[in-house]
């Protein structure tokens, strides 16, 4: 008899459950990694979004302030040539004729938009479902 015999050879079987085993353990902490990876990213693009979400409030407020400026320098300029209270009444229907354009352009485009529901989608599907119907009785 050999002395190898008395040792238990380790079977294929073994070697499988070993070989997926560890399969499982890398495939476990690899999936722990891209969801680390996952959140490191999704933080990273949170904080570059608020950060702009910031700027552009600030921009839009210096924007606003702005064309106060221009319209308080176009009262300034009609001011060299006429009365002030003349000035600042032509100022103030610029004004008026600028907001009633925009509050009827968006009317129109509410109206446009109300309802919302998707009204040829809806269309397209009754005809669909009657053709089904008329086909198949």
């Amino acid at each position: 008899m050999h002395t190898q015999d008395a040792e238990p050879r380790p079977t294929n079987e073994a070697n499988l459950g070993d070989a997926a085993k560890n399969v499982a353990e890398h495939a476990s902490a690899l999936a722990r990694l891209e969801l680390e990876l996952a959140s490191l990213e999704l933080k990273g693009k949170v904080a570059a979004l608020g950060v702009g979400i910031g700027l552009g409030v600030g921009a839009a407020v210096f924007g606003f302030l702005m064309l106060g400026f221009t319209f308080a320098t176009l009262a300034a300029v009609l001011d060299t040539f006429l009365d002030t209270w003349l000035a600042l009444l032509i100022t103030t229907v610029v004004l008026l004729l600028i907001a009633a354009i925009l509050g009827l352009l968006a009317k129109r485009s509410i109206q446009r938009g109300t309802p919302p529901v998707p009204e040829q989608a809806i269309e397209e599907a009754k005809l669909t479902t009657d053709a089904l119907k008329s086909n198949g009785g």
